[in-house]
């Protein structure tokens, strides 16, 4: 029989020998959960012992932003499931599960409820390598290959000490969890710069128009006064349209037929992804709306609001509506903008901060801003090089995630 080489693909220089395959349950000295309080919800109190929920794992890290906690008391009668530094934290149930994350050297104290699996390990072990390989292709791998249960949506712990985890020595794993760390601090910065791009480009736009700034024409003189109109005063625009009913294999054409755009394709970078889940067969198309690249689309059900140049010729549906042409001079980015920030205004206005639904008939009594089309096209030129400098980052970030994910790959055996 031919012997498996345990070793990894790229591997760190200075290092040598196969790694070892263990379970889990070897390395470890607990695998466990919490339980939820006795009252539930009602032994929540503002403030205590931190009390971790599946929510908290997020992105390989501890989020405490959405956190609840419970009182000294409750805390210590669950001392079966406190959660100390350097613990891995794994969900175990529902649409979270395989989730996890190391719990970060300054936290203090805390506990679980009994969705999330507490996991630590040996001193021989390095929580910063076993929670990047959980969280790789391999570790979700065997999320999927240890559920139990009709619905399959769980694990339990003797299948969680059951995983089998091929490891290099102690100073190999920590090699490889400090570089590791080091690219999730450059991702982590990426992030941390489209978060406040992109609050930068909101507080702008409110200030924009409200006219709390106000550009200035070439030769420093002001621009005429801003005028407010409906939006059916300025555009005329319809829905898009399909033929019923949906699904029927006919309508649709994935080699060989058109952009099909619906709520799905359009992103939230004000652009339509790259590529539409479906594309419309001919037959179909006779009965959707065509619409030339450059034209805005915006959703009207299920995620409202959100609004699109379109990169690509394509054909719309009836959940979006298209601005067709326009009754006043109009620069089409500048608004992109304004009908933009015109939904987010209205969402601040909606239970939830949700619309549930929009009529293309109560669209049409929205009043917008509209300066002069010089103005507009100074305003959209600024903005659009916010969006550039948003996209070039998210491009980065995306960019950067897939050559974790690549490395992870080639790292783990």
């Amino acid at each position: 029989m031919k012997k498996i080489n345990n070793t990894p693909t790229l591997r760190f220089p200075g290092f040598e020998g196969e790694w070892e395959m263990k379970k889990l349950g070897a390395i470890s000295l607990k695998v466990g959960s919490g339980s939820t309080p006795l009252g539930g919800q009602k032994a929540y109190v503002s403030n205590g012992v931190i009390f971790i929920r599946s929510q908290n794992v997020n992105e390989n890290r501890l989020n405490l932003n959405d956190i609840v906690c419970i009182s000294e008391n409750t805390h210590n009668k669950m001392s079966g499931s406190v959660v100390k530094a350097d613990d891995i934290l794994l969900n175990i149930t529902g649409a979270s599960l395989g989730r996890s994350c190391v719990v970060p050297d300054d936290f203090i104290t805390g506990n679980v409820n009994q969705h999330v699996c507490i996991i630590r390990l040996d001193q021989h072990n390095s929580p910063r390598f076993i929670q990047p390989l959980i969280s790789s292709s391999k570790g979700q791998k065997l999320m999927v290959e240890g559920q139990t249960g009709s619905g399959r949506e769980g694990l339990n712990f003797q299948s969680i000490r059951g995983f089998k985890l091929s490891l290099p020595t102690l100073p190999e794993q920590q090699k490889i969890a400090a570089f590791l760390k080091a690219v999730d601090s450059k991702l982590s910065q990426l992030k941390k710069k489209l978060s406040l791009l992109e609050q930068y480009k909101k507080g702008v736009m409110q200030q924009i128009f409200s006219q709390q700034i106000r550009f200035r024409q070439d030769d420093g003189s002001e621009f005429p006064e801003w005028e407010e109109k409906k939006l059916g005063e300025v555009a005329k625009f319809r829905r898009g349209s399909f033929p019923q009913p949906y699904g029927l294999p006919e309508w649709y054409d994935d080699e060989f037929g058109m952009p099909f755009i619906q709520v799905y394709d359009v992103d939230e970078n004000m652009l339509l992804k790259p590529t539409t889940k479906n594309k419309i067969s001919e037959m179909g198309a006779k009965q959707s709306v065509f619409v030339k690249k450059g034209t805005l689309v915006i959703t009207i059900q299920g995620s409202i609001g959100r609004i699109a140049k379109t990169q690509y010729d394509a054909y719309v549906d009836r959940t979006l509506l298209i601005f067709q042409t326009y009754k006043l001079p109009i620069d089409v980015d500048y608004f992109k903008f304004v009908v933009f920030l015109l939904f987010e205004i209205e969402k601040t206005k909606a239970p939830g901060g949700t619309i549930k639904t929009i009529t293309k008939e109560v669209l049409t009594d929205f009043t917008v801003p509209i300066p002069s089309i010089i103005e507009q096209t100074k305003i959209a030129t600024f903005l659009s090089a916010i969006d550039d400098k948003i996209n070039h980052c998210s491009k980065q970030i995306e960019k950067m995630e897939l050559w974790k994910k690549g490395l992870l790959q080639q790292m783990f055996c």
